[in-house]
């Protein structure tokens, strides 16, 4: 094997990670304060939320799909759960599970529409995004929602063991999401789609059902996202989750999950999380503006994008 082919490979397998490590040695010559236990436990604090979406969202792209509704179905799910979450009404699951269904219901729906219509993932998570935003303003009236109980309080601003409790949740989506993508029927399909549709339903497999299937679980990482961040913001947010879905998605593709389909990993995704947590973090600790901080992100997609092109070709 040539030299360029073996440093192909190492890019391929390790160069989120070597990135990572990269940014982490530079920032913290930088800003020596950076590489601080409580400054890298608030950065995957942070970055909880949308690491928890783009879990959902790295099955989506693997089937060569994109969901652009995961911010919107976070609004909607959090004004559902803040009027299920009021001191004496319900015991703390109740709004957990009316959440989950929502987002799962959410996914349902595009899925329906992705496999029965047969119009663009594009276009139908597009109109799911207008819809559930709107609907999260319906049934808010415009408001924000709040007066929550403390145990509900406690999953979004509580620790356990001196572990904040997002963090905890993160981890457990993480190793739940790579299971399932990795030692599980539902990942292999959710690959075999991904890389040849037609192939997959030509050896037998349900298209359709996975695609629903996948859909679902997508809208099922938004919701629970929504809950945590319901309950850490300790209000009900019918605006919560805007642009979302973008965050999710740029983690995803810098992890190393390709727009065409067919690759990606769990690990890598939450890498990606990691990346954009530690570029804005550092930014922020640096003093750049908001809006570089905005330009800075942009580039690194589309560089991102630029080199799943180059090692395809």
């Amino acid at each position: 094997m040539s030299l360029r082919n073996k440093l192909n490979r190492v890019n391929e397998r390790y160069g989120t990670l070597l990135i990572l490590i990269l940014m982490i040695v530079i920032i913290t010559i930088l800003y020596p304060g950076f590489f601080s236990t409580a400054n890298l436990t608030n950065i995957v604090r942070q970055i909880s939320i949308i690491a928890i979406i783009a879990f959902g969202a790295t099955f989506v792209i693997i089937t060569g799909g994109i969901d652009l509704s995961a911010g919107s179905i976070v609004g909607i799910t959090s004004v559902i759960v803040a009027s299920l979450a009021h001191p004496g009404m319900y015991p703390v699951i109740i709004p957990i599970i009316v959440g989950m269904a929502v987002g799962s219901l959410a996914g349902v729906i595009n899925g329906v529409l992705i496999t029965k219509t047969k119009i663009p993932p594009f276009i139908a998570t597009l109109g799911m995004m207008i819809a559930a935003r709107g609907a999260a303003l319906i049934y808010s009236d415009g408001r924000p929602i709040g007066n929550f109980t403390r145990t509900f309080e406690f999953i979004g601003g509580g620790d356990f063991l001196g572990i904040p409790v997002p963090i905890i949740i993160v981890a457990m989506l993480l190793i739940l999401s790579h299971l399932l993508l990795n030692n599980t029927i539902f990942g292999l399909y959710t690959y075999a789609i991904g890389s040849n549709e037609q192939a997959a339903m030509i050896s037998g497999i349900n298209v359709n059902k996975y695609k629903v299937l996948i859909y679902i679980y997508a809208g099922l990482m938004s919701s629970i996202a929504a809950i945590v961040l319901t309950s850490r913001i300790s209000s009900g947010q019918p605006l919560a989750g805007t642009g979302f879905e973008m965050d999710a998605i740029a983690a995803a593709v810098i992890g190393g999950t390709s727009l065409s389909g067919g690759v990606g990993t769990i690990p890598g995704t939450f890498m990606g999380a990691l990346i954009i947590g530690i570029l804005n973090n550092a930014l922020d600790l640096l003093g750049v503006s908001a809006y570089w901080q905005q330009v800075f992100k942009g580039a690194i997609i589309v560089g991102a994008v630029v080199l799943d092109q180059r090692r395809k070709k």
